[in-house]
């Protein structure tokens, strides 16, 4: 059996539930929710850092952002650190980027330093792609960092030179990774740029409920959101239409999701960088390989877990380092002892960790503390608690009610534990004052309610 080909299909900024199989009726994505069907969907699949860079780096790297050196946007990765390019360039395969990169120098918007692509022997990218384009104005760079622009609505174009990638190394084993920067908002403009006559079939739709119930600027932006979407899933299908012309389709692995999600600034000032799933739950699908017919896995899989995944199934090996694990052993059905709970840490918004299991989602902040500044504290001090059970879209914070003192004492516990997996020191985590709410004391006599 040949060894399989790699192509990881990855977004940007997009939420779990604009695709079907998480239920929006909107039919935005008829490709990933074929692939989700056929091959091996992750229910429940969460970033583990809400903020590009960082989380760039845990896909990389295999390792959380805190170990990696890149805890926040500006910074890149160590020359010397080891990638999943150099995994699979050391196991024969060709490797290719394609599209945004976000590891590179921080005053670089434009070409990436040969000696910071990790590994990719051919490498079509910028450093940020926000800043080197628009939605019809592209430019990215070469191997030898000349600018090439290419025609197109911007996922077009990524997607057409990564057909052209796959049609010159079809006789050879290939890992390519394609970077859209959609459907993240254009930054200097601050919108989403959907395609011509895309935004228009969403206006006045459907919205996800914390975004009706919160506003942010979602009435503003949504539309365009969505037709980003739309057209990412089209790109999907032309790479899976390729690689069916090609005679690669039933020998490749196909492996969807995004950096983090976008709660369009209703967490805070603008759309990630914060605990609610609306920014840490992603959108994730693979088929191909050790992947058809897998079904739905409801554990809780991490983008940390995805290098690890995408090494087995190719059959390399998976560094000893690696903070992530397959879930090739999930696929299978096999007895593993899979984590209860994903972990997040956060940056730039705040210095912050945190925990979500099924149920329950466990927040704490570091007060005082600059974010963009520092990684990590010995003190935090608890900030959300939500009950996902009674409360899925977390617009009731209960962090400082008296009923759930036992549920904080058992998700701290959970916390710390991981915290100290990943390499941090015991912290001291101060509960929040608690407040007795009406309805959970005793009145004592003569006593009124306000």
């Amino acid at each position: 059996m040949p060894k399989p080909n790699v192509i990881f299909f990855f977004t940007d900024q997009q939420r779990w539930d604009t695709t079907g199989v998480h239920g929006n009726p909107l039919d935005l994505t008829p490709n990933f929710d074929r692939m989700a069907a056929q091959g091996t969907h992750c229910f429940n699949a969460f970033t583990c850092q809400p903020v590009c860079a960082p989380a760039r780096a845990a896909l990389q790297t295999g390792r959380y952002a805190s170990n990696t050196g890149v805890w926040r946007n500006g910074q890149h990765l160590a020359v010397k650190a080891r990638t999943t390019g150099h995994y699979f360039r050391e196991a024969g395969y060709a490797t290719g980027y394609i599209g945004k990169w976000h590891l590179g120098e921080h005053d670089v918007a434009g070409p990436v330093a040969p000696q910071l692509r990790s590994g990719y022997d051919t490498f079509l990218g910028a450093n940020l792609l926000e800043f080197t384009s628009d939605a019809y104005q592209v430019t990215l760079y070469d191997n030898d960092g000349r600018p090439v622009h290419l025609p197109g609505y911007r996922v077009d174009a990524l997607t057409d030179a990564a057909i052209r990638y796959i049609d010159a190394h079809q006789h050879e084993p290939f890992f390519l990774t394609i970077s859209f920067l959609e459907p993240h908002h254009q930054n200097h403009r601050d919108n989403y740029p959907a395609p011509d006559g895309y935004a228009e079939r969403y206006a006045g739709r459907w919205m996800p409920p914390d975004l009706a119930a919160l506003g942010g600027s979602a009435h503003q932006h949504i539309a365009g959101y969505f037709g980003m979407v739309r057209r990412l899933d089209e790109a999907l299908g032309r790479i899976l239409d390729a690689l069916k012309s090609l005679g690669l389709l039933e020998n490749t692995v196909v492996a969807y999701t995004s950096d983090h999600g976008n709660h369009f600034k209703t967490r805070n000032g603008e759309y990630k960088r914060a605990c609610q799933d609306s920014c840490i739950r992603v959108p994730m699908a693979l088929q191909g390989p050790g992947f058809w017919g897998g079904g739905r896995i409801r554990q809780l899989v991490s983008l940390v877990d995805l290098p690890a995944t995408l090494l087995d199934a190719a059959g390399i090996p998976v560094p000893g380092d690696f903070q992530g694990n397959s879930i090739l052993p999930l696929v299978r059905h096999e007895p593993v002892d899979w984590p209860e709970e994903a972990y997040l840490e956060i940056s730039e918004s705040q210095v912050g960790r945190a925990v979500r299991t099924h149920r329950w989602k466990y927040s704490v902040t570091a007060p005082g503390l600059d974010g963009g500044m520092v990684s990590k504290s010995e003190r935090y001090v608890e900030d959300f608690l939500y009950d996902l059970q009674a409360d899925p879209y977390e617009l009731r914070n209960l962090v400082d009610h008296e009923a759930y003192v036992e549920v904080k004492q058992v998700m701290r516990a959970r916390l710390v534990r991981r915290m100290l997996a990943a390499g941090e020191s015991e912290p001291v985590i101060e509960e929040a004052a608690v407040k007795i709410e009406r309805g959970q004391r005793r009145v004592e006599p003569g006593e009124q309610y306000d």
